[in-house]
């Protein structure tokens, strides 16, 4: 099979072919959308429950683009993206089985002349080492002869109206150099922004670790200095301020890492830095103070709440937000749930409100029952979340719902300077 620096872009824009997304989340819709615009898309996710929501909000809109959950429609298609998540399992190794299952589903449907890109976050090597084996030995076809694979990490940034899909800088990259122009020709149909073509699939992969590893061991930084300065009374808000007037500084504030990306990532690259023989005790660091943000959150407000003579049973504590961010429903590897947790190991009656998270979702992968309103005067409020509809709260609200000798927990700093009666306390 011979491949021109624009077939597949002629297929596509010609309607010949169409493109298929693998996976709807947040990473996958945007990216089905925005090629809609340009192309015939299949959009299609094994949730049924998803793809019947998809059809109901966008559907009815956009006839270029199908949602599906139906794998022989990926028969149609010439032109692959796969947004599958690749989570880590309860030991924090990489979870690679829905990437691998989804490249089994689509190796059966492949073609001669077909293309596969992977923008789901993997460890360098994965997709040439793991997923390519996976397409020739499904599909009887060989990579190169017969189809290419290219490699372009997923930079969404969920609920970040600046940057999105169309307007930021789209790393490219593919088992070869025509393929890579093939590629990068059919996303520049979709991005506004730069297409910025690297020399291998394993350097595209290694840029999407590198970018999260940097904020995780940032974030993990301030956390350390944090917990520094709460011990020495001094509040880090303010030396954060203070050194931002010097022109080179990051200004990267403490509080819990969770989601998609940041807690998970390092991991894959600790697990291959482990099969090399390689340690990595900055990123490994990063990782152990992070993830202990909120064992350190919970023992510090259960010592203040120690010194009230309230017994822990007696305690009743309100959680305000449960999302892993801001403004979105996205509840993986969220902290806000292991500080629930831990206060409930501490016998501390725990509430949770959040009006972003579905309550069925919160249920169905936590067992945690949200409550709609506070439901009575609590002890212990903890706001871990920056939602627009708490940014507005002020003192009085919060004494509306709690007793007299209440402590404010304010994990985002948002209401630092504003309250004066009650305890405070922030990272």
């Amino acid at each position: 099979m011979q491949y021109s620096e624009n077939i597949i872009y002629k297929r596509l824009k010609s309607h010949e072919a169409s493109l298929a997304v693998i996976g709807l989340g947040y990473v996958g819709l945007p990216v089905s959308l925005a090629f809609a615009e340009h192309f015939n898309v299949i959009g299609y996710d094994i949730d049924l429950h998803r793809i019947e929501e998809l059809q109901k909000t966008y559907g009815a809109d956009r006839k270029s683009i199908t949602f599906t959950s139906s794998e022989k429609d990926l028969n149609k298609a010439s032109f692959f993206i796969i947004t599958i998540p690749t989570p880590i399992d309860s030991k924090k190794n990489p979870d690679l089985t829905l990437l691998f299952n989804a490249t089994k589903t689509i190796a059966k449907y492949i073609k001669p002349g077909d293309y596969i890109v992977y923008e789901s976050t993997v460890y360098p090597g994965c997709t040439e080492n793991e997923c390519v084996p996976i397409l020739e030995k499904y599909s009887n076809l060989k990579l190169g002869k017969d189809f290419n694979v290219g490699y372009s990490p997923e930079r969404i940034n969920p609920n970040d109206s600046i940057h999105s899909f169309s307007n930021t800088t789209k790393i490219v990259a593919a088992n070869n150099t025509i393929a890579q122009k093939n590629i990068s020709m059919v996303y520049a149909s979709a991005i506004n922004s730069n297409i910025y073509e690297v020399s291998s699939i394993k350097v595209a992969e290694s840029s999407k670790m590198l970018e999260n590893a940097q904020r995780n061991v940032n974030i993990a930084l301030m956390n350390e200095f944090s917990i520094l300065f709460s011990h020495m009374k001094i509040d880090i808000s303010e030396v954060i301020e203070a050194a931002s007037t010097k022109w080179n500084f990051n200004q990267y504030r403490p509080g819990l890492v969770g989601g998609h990306c940041i807690p998970v990532d390092p991991y894959y690259m600790l697990s291959q830095a482990t099969t090399l023989g390689i340690d990595m005790p900055v990123l490994q660091s990063s990782c152990f103070i992070n993830d202990g943000m909120a064992e350190y959150i919970v023992q510090s407000l259960y010592n203040i709440l120690s010194e009230t003579d309230k017994k822990a049973n007696n305690i009743r504590a309100l959680l305000m937000g449960i999302t892993y961010k801001e403004n979105i429903d996205d509840i993986r590897n969220s902290m806000a749930v292991t500080i629930y947790e831990l206060l409930k190991n501490k016998s501390i009656n725990v509430d949770v409100t959040d009006p972003y998270a579905n309550p069925d979702k919160v249920f169905d992968m936590y067992g945690i029952t949200l409550s709609e309103k506070p439901e009575s005067l609590y002890n212990l409020i903890i706001v871990t979340t920056a939602h627009n509809t708490y940014t507005n709260l002020n003192e009085n609200y919060f004494r509306s719902i709690s007793d007299d000798n209440a402590v404010l927990a304010d994990l985002r700093g948002l209401y630092k300077g504003k309250i004066t009666t009650m305890k405070y306390w922030s990272l």
